[in-house]
């Protein structure tokens, strides 16, 4: 079977804001998205990022090339055919080892590879995981910012939205505490489950798959203190006021997945439900509010 790539090569930042305006666009969508980094020591080096968009059809290269001018300023990118191989293995190998704070995400392939720091965190997610690698920048941000809490103790913690629960294995492994993660989508759970298992904290994430706070478990498990969401602004606000509901008196509330130009709806959302901005990480395209209930 023929398959073909187009190879973008240029900064992170405009790679990544290309790829999330490529996989929406109907016409134009590839079959998969790979974003690939040629300099694993380096996380946050916006240069040396290439971009690979993999189509079981022969694209319109001169259209796609246009928009990826017109949308990330990017110089055109180069067309080939290639075999046909498995493109999420290929896309989580050329991502390598990556440090984030004290947090290292690595696959199977690189565990030789690993920094020999005994005060780091191993986060292993394998190439044959399809639903998140932590490589992602909201991923990645809220992963900076939760390394900022080391001296925070939360007692009941709820990662929602869980998707492949990186966050719920970086924060278990971190405090020492039991977490409950839920996600809408069970084949998300299923993923899940392999995750914590690799990473030897099946005993300390409860999965549950349930849509935003409809769980009983969630719910009497609440107050939470300390909550991660990292979905979409739409879901976002839409949850503001169940957080409001299930956050106890200075819990601490992570959002991401919203777009900057989301930020204002998002932050009026929850402060109108209660809550207070007291951290921002601010990266391209991709903010991370960390909010206090009042």
């Amino acid at each position: 079977m023929k398959t073909f790539k187009i190879t973008w090569r240029g900064q992170r930042y405009a790679l990544e804001a290309f790829s999330d305006a490529l996989a929406d666009h109907i016409d134009m969508a590839p079959d998969a998205i790979s974003l690939l980094k040629d300099d694993t020591n380096a996380e946050d080096a916006q240069s040396d990022w290439s971009l690979e968009a993999n189509f079981n059809e022969l694209p319109d290269l001169v259209s796609t090339n246009t928009f990826a001018h017109d949308i990330a300023g990017l110089e055109p990118g180069i067309l080939e055919e290639v075999p046909d191989i498995d493109w999420v293995a290929h896309a989580l190998e050329g991502l390598g080892v990556v440090r984030i704070g004290r947090f290292v995400l690595y696959g199977i392939h690189d565990a030789d590879k690993l920094p020999d720091d005994s005060d780091l965190i191993p986060i292993r997610i394998d190439a044959n995981q399809a639903f998140g690698t932590g490589h992602h920048p909201t991923t990645a941000g809220c992963l900076t910012l939760l390394n900022r809490f080391a001296g925070f103790a939360p007692k009941a913690i709820l990662d929602l939205g869980c998707g492949s629960a990186i966050l719920s294995i970086a924060a278990a492994k971190l405090w020492n505490q039991k977490i409950l993660a839920s996600d809408i989508d069970e084949k998300s759970i299923e993923v899940a489950t392999e995750n914590v298992t690799l990473n030897g904290v099946a005993h300390k994430v409860k999965l549950l798959t349930a849509a935003g706070f409809d769980h009983p478990k969630i719910k009497s498990a609440a107050p939470f203190d300390f909550v991660f969401a990292n979905i979409l602004s739409g879901p976002l606000c839409e949850l503001a006021p169940g957080m409001s509901a299930h956050v106890q008196k200075n819990g601490r509330v992570m959002l991401a997945g919203l777009l900057t130009k989301q930020e204002n709806d998002v932050t009026a959302a929850y402060e109108s439900a209660g809550f207070r901005l007291i951290n921002r990480l601010d990266q391209p395209n991709w903010p991370i509010l960390l909010f206090v209930k009042r």
